[in-house]
């Protein structure tokens, strides 16, 4: 593709409305290339900008930090996206952490594991008596093994 499209069907090639590219423009993310009749039309450069921008959303990557790996000097996006390998990192071990918590509820024999399973009222009084979440998923975990 050598020439320009207009914002509906750039919309279109990217499954998304006119209105989040014009999103895209308020918050200097992406420009198009120019107006033709008072329309916006994309190049080839700002199609591969959206395309980037609408994948790093997908993949739950902030604006912000798909802005600054396209703009930003080196050291400054790698720093951004240093911090959101952080960031899903913790969300990873959280989610870990609960599947282990709901398979432990699956593998409980009581009607209502949360409430008359016995390692679930040991783990639910060491968490009153300030033992961490993560403690109790090794714990967990461990019983899981066994």
């Amino acid at each position: 593709m050598d020439e320009t499209i207009p914002i509906g069907e750039a919309a279109r090639l990217l499954g998304v409305n006119a209105s989040a590219l014009r999103y895209y423009e308020e918050r200097a993310l992406v420009a198009p290339v120019r107006r033709r009749q008072g329309r916006r039309v994309y190049g080839r450069q700002e199609l591969r900008r959206l395309v980037f921008l609408r994948t790093m959303q997908r993949l739950g990557v902030p604006l912000d930090t798909a802005r600054a790996m396209m703009d930003e000097p080196g050291e400054r996006w790698r720093a951004a996206v240093r911090e959101r390998i952080g960031e899903l990192e913790a969300e990873i071990a959280r989610a870990r952490l609960a599947q282990e918590v709901l398979r432990h509820g699956l593998r409980c024999q009581e009607e209502h594991p949360a409430v008359e399973c016995e390692v679930a009222i040991g783990m639910l009084d060491r968490l009153i008596d300030g033992s961490s979440v993560e403690l109790l998923a090794e714990h967990i975990s461990s019983d899981a093994r066994k």
